[in-house]
């Protein structure tokens, strides 16, 4: 009998619940767009914010110590520190190996250009370095995507192009150089002697910063003039990270000050300060500093995209209950006379309140498995328009989905219910 009513109803009640169903499924599509998203949207966010920059700095220990605690930048104790280029490969053997992105070493050195007495700062980096990694793996790795953001006029140089180099614009606009010019650039060996080549300017780039004012060439030409060979001053490396909570910031402080639990969720977790630690393992002396303004800025960034997506799904979750309530109040007030009859045959408030909930649950679910298709495709919109790359589609979200048309469907009918449980079978059925 249970089964006939609702059989009967919903034939009867075509287009209110095709209403019901349009309605939860606009509601259930951004919820699905939204979620599916938001759990997404970190190493999408992160992806794009490290076109930006790189968020650690690998400097050596003794010379990062310097800097920190006196804030000395030159001198004894600092520019007499060196990596070593042999062990960057293996930054890409930590824990966290899949989120290093890009990695580029530097070694500055002053020197002299067509023989002016100015001394102009020589920056020797890869720029699209391909290495072997001892775990087998081959990367290319260097300042081409580091700097990705950089206007170069020209072609980046080659790692391999020893008789290249890359003037700033700043540098460039001073001395009057254009690309193919040739530079005399003198530097001074560890030998106490200086060094001279003859370096063809390949490019002109623009970083917006302090380097437009000097010049970049492979790093094996600059050890090779400088006689540091085998030898780096700094490195700087992207990472996905995850933003930075309590834990990650106690870590940051004192690493040794964590229970062994603590321990282990921070180091297997990708906190930019975890990376660090993990790059200091596998580096001899050395020390990486997270870029605080850059981690910070990512982690704000990410938490404001997600509590967007979040209220989002929830305002379009609230206005589908809000257009639920409103039909199913409706749907109650045109079938008061039937209602008041059930009533007056023997039916109580439970049964007749479920009938109509199984009703509206029937029009909700089909609205939400709709809503969860549409919602699928209008989330890989969203990745392409927005991140250029295809959005994950989460497990999770289905029971959550399935939770919510539930609370949506309930939530919206409680106005009715209310309404019907007050009717009464005489005032009904007398027309009052």
């Amino acid at each position: 009998m249970f089964f006939r009513m609702i059989f009967g109803a919903v034939t009867r009640q075509k287009q209110k619940l095709l209403m019901m169903a349009c309605t939860m499924a606009l509601g259930i599509s951004l919820a699905t767009a939204m979620l599916n998203v938001m759990l997404d949207v970190g190493d999408k966010v992160n992806q794009e914010l490290k076109t930006y920059g790189a968020n650690i700095m690998v400097e050596p220990r003794g010379a990062s110590i310097l800097s920190d605690l006196y804030g000395v930048r030159e001198g004894v104790g600092v520019t007499d520190k060196f990596l070593i280029e042999a062990e960057l490969p293996r930054i890409k053997t930590i824990f966290w190996a899949f989120n290093i992105l890009d990695f580029a070493p530097y070694l500055p050195v002053q020197a002299r250009a067509n023989d002016s007495p100015e001394h102009v700062t020589l920056l020797g980096t890869w720029f699209s370095k391909h290495l072997d990694i001892p775990t087998g793996e081959q990367v290319d790795t260097g300042i081409i995507n580091l700097k990705s953001w950089w206007e170069v006029q020209g072609a980046w140089l080659e790692d391999a192009d020893e008789s290249g180099v890359m003037a700033g614009a700043a540098f460039a606009a001073r001395r009057g150089l254009k690309i193919g010019d040739t530079l005399s650039v003198a530097v001074m060996h560890q030998d106490g002697r200086e060094r001279v080549a003859q370096l063809t300017v390949r490019a002109i780039y623009h970083a917006g910063d302090k380097a437009d004012d000097g010049l970049l060439a492979p790093l094996a030409v600059v050890q090779r003039l400088s006689g540091l060979e085998g030898k780096v001053r700094r490195i700087e490396v992207s990472a996905l990270t995850t933003p930075e909570n309590d834990l990650a910031r106690r870590a940051a402080q004192n690493p040794h000050s964590l229970s062994r639990h603590e321990w282990e969720i921070w180091y297997c977790t990708a906190y930019v300060s975890a990376i660090a630690y993990q790059i200091d393992e596998v580096l001899t002396d050395s020390r990486a500093k997270p870029v605080l303004q850059v981690a910070a800025s990512e982690g704000a960034i990410l938490q404001k995209t997600q509590l967007l997506m979040l209220l989002l799904t929830l305002l379009s979750l609230a206005c589908s209950a809000l257009a639920i309530s409103n039909l199913v109040t409706a749907n109650v007030m045109e079938r008061s006379t039937e209602i008041g009859l059930l009533k007056a045959l023997g039916a109580t408030n439970g049964q007749i309140s479920l009938v109509v909930l199984a009703e509206i649950l029937i029009a909700t679910l089909i609205g939400g498995a709709l809503g969860y298709a549409a919602g699928i495709g209008l989330a890989q919109l969203i990745g392409h328009s927005v991140f250029g790359s295809a959005v994950a589609i989460k497990g999770l979200v289905i029971p959550i989905i399935a939770i919510l048309i539930l609370v949506v469907t309930i939530g919206g009918s409680i106005p009715a219910i209310h309404m019907l449980l007050r009717l009464r079978p005489t005032e009904v059925l007398h027309g009052r």
